[in-house]
C-alpha cells in the first residue's frame, strides 16, 4: 500500500486539548452544542457547525457547510490552527485505562481504496456519505482520520518503536473521557513509505463514510483537472494505520422497544427452544457464542454450538442473534432502518442496557461478546459485508488534530 507525508493543519500545542474534538458521528447536535458551549476553540464548531446556527436548521442546508468553512478560516486566522511547514508523518499513541495503541498518521491513496488494497466491510448510507463528501469539499480538507488496521509486520513495529523515543511529544493531553493522546512528528517518512509498500492489504476499522467521501471528492477533482497527474493532494486521504494486534474492540449491544406482540413468558419460551439458557447470568458474556439477555429485571445467558458455514459472516454472534431472534421473533427485518431497535456502544457498559429496559420502556436488551479483529479481516478478505453495528472501537481518534488540506 502507498502512504504519503503531508503538511498537517494542526492546533497550536498549548491549545490542543481545547481544539481537538470527538469524531462527528459520536455526538448528535445537542451533545455537540453542550460540549462546545463554553469553548469557542472546539473543532465541533467546524465538524458540527449547525451548533452556531439557529435551532432547527436543516443539517444538510447550505448554511451548515458555509458555516463550517467560515469557522475553519477563523480558526486559522486566530492562530488556533497552524500549518506544518514541511511534509511529515506522525506517531499517535492513545492510552485508555490499561490499553495503549499506537498508529502512524499519514495519507493513503484513493486508488488503493478503489482497488481494494484498502478493504471495506460495511455499506455506507447515501445521506451520510453525501454529507461528508460535501463537508470535505467545502472545507477543502480531511479533518477526521480514517482508522485503518494492518496485519502486524515486525519491521514496521520495530521502526515505529524506535521513533517513539525521539524526544518529547508534540502533543500530550487527556480528553474528557480520560484517554491520553500523545503525538510525535516522524521525520523519516521515506523509510515509512518503503516499509508500508510491503503491506499487501489493509482494512478500514472505522471511518467507512469518511473514506468513501474522500474518494468521491478526489475523483471529482480528477475529472475537473485536465492536467491531473495522480500525485495532487486530493488523491490522498487522512488515515491512522494501526497494527491489528493493538486494537481494542468493544461489543455493540442491542435493545428492542417491544416484544413484537409477545408477552415476556411466551418470548422466553421461544428463546429456550433456540438456545441453551442459563438464569442469573453475568451481564457481559465471557466468550464467543454467548449473549447475555436482560428481560423482566433478570439477566439470562444464551449460548449455542459453533455455526458450521463457509461464510465468515454467519459465524458472528451478531448474525446468530439477528437470524434467530431479532428477525423471526421480534420483527427486526432490517436493523439499519428499523426504528424499534437501538444500538449501544460497549463503552457504556451493560448498565446502560438495564437503564433502557428499567427506565426507558425498552422490552429486552442483549449484551454481546465483542467481534474480533480476525473476524473483521476474514470478512473483508472474503469480500463480504459485516452486519450493521458489529464493532465498536475504543479509544476514538480525535478530529481536528492533524488535518489534511486537499491542495
Amino acid at each position: 500500500m502507498r502512504i504519503h507525508a503531508y503538511k498537517a493543519l494542526r492546533p497550536r500545542p498549548d491549545l490542543v486539548a481545547q481544539v481537538a474534538s470527538p469524531p462527528y458521528d459520536t455526538l448528535d447536535t445537542a451533545e455537540a452544542a453542550e460540549m462546545a458551549k463554553d469553548n469557542p476553540m472546539s473543532f465541533l464548531h467546524i465538524n458540527h457547525s449547525e451548533i452556531d446556527l439557529p435551532a432547527g436548521t436543516d443539517l444538510y442546508a447550505d448554511a451548515v457547510y458555509e458555516k463550517a468553512a467560515e469557522n475553519l478560516a477563523a480558526f486559522i486566522r486566530e492562530g488556533w490552527l497552524i500549518q506544518e511547514p514541511r511534509p511529515l508523518m506522525y506517531l499517535y499513541s492513545q492510552t485508555m485505562g490499561e490499553h495503549t495503541q499506537t498508529g502512524l498518521v499519514c495519507c493513503c491513496h484513493i486508488d488503493d481504496y478503489i482497488n481494494d488494497v484498502i478493504k471495506k466491510h460495511e455499506f455506507t448510507r447515501k445521506d451520510k456519505e453525501d454529507d461528508r463528501t460535501r463537508h470535505t469539499a467545502t472545507l477543502n480538507a480531511n479533518v477526521g482520520p480514517v482508522f485503518i488496521a494492518y496485519r502486524d509486520e515486525p519491521a514496521i513495529t520495530a521502526f515505529l518503536a524506535k521513533h517513539m523515543t525521539d524526544g518529547a511529544p508534540l502533543y500530550d493531553f487527556v480528553d474528557e473521557l480520560q484517554v491520553r493522546h500523545c503525538v510525535w512528528p516522524l521525520e523519516d517518512t521515506a523509510t515509512a513509505e518503503q516499509l508500508f509498500c510491503k503491506v499487501p492489504v489493509s482494512y478500514i476499522a472505522d471511518g467507512h463514510h469518511r473514506s468513501a467521501s474522500a474518494v468521491r471528492v478526489g475523483a471529482e477533482r480528477r475529472a475537473a483537472n485536465p492536467h491531473h497527474t495522480g500525485e495532487e493532494e486530493y488523491n490522498w486521504f487522512l488515515s491512522v494505520l494501526f497494527p491489528a494486534s493493538e486494537l481494542n474492540i468493544l461489543p455493540y449491544n442491542r435493545a428492542v422497544k417491544d416484544l413484537n406482540g409477545l408477552d415476556a413468558e411466551a418470548f422466553l419460551e421461544k428463546i429456550n427452544r433456540l438456545f441453551t439458557v442459563e438464569e442469573h447470568a453475568e451481564p457481559s458474556p465471557s466468550r464467543p457464542r454467548e449473549v447475555s439477555m436482560y428481560l423482566g429485571g433478570k439477566w439470562y445467558g444464551l449460548s449455542w454450538p459453533e455455526v458450521e458455514s463457509a461464510n465468515p459472516v454467519d459465524k458472528l454472534d451478531v448474525s446468530t442473534l439477528q437470524k434467530r431472534v431479532l428477525q423471526p421473533l421480534l420483527g427486526i427485518d432490517d436493523p439499519r432502518t428499523n426504528t424499534r431497535i437501538k444500538f449501544i456502544g460497549g463503552i457504556r457498559g451493560p448498565q446502560e442496557l438495564v437503564r433502557l429496559v428499567d427506565e426507558q420502556g425498552f422490552a429486552v436488551a442483549f449484551s454481546m461478546y465483542p467481534t474480533t479483529i480476525d473476524q473483521l479481516m476474514a470478512i473483508a478478505d472474503a469480500d463480504q459485508i459485516m452486519p450493521p453495528k458489529s464493532t465498536w472501537f475504543e479509544p476514538k481518534l480525535r478530529t481536528g488534530l492533524l488535518s489534511h488540506l486537499l491542495d
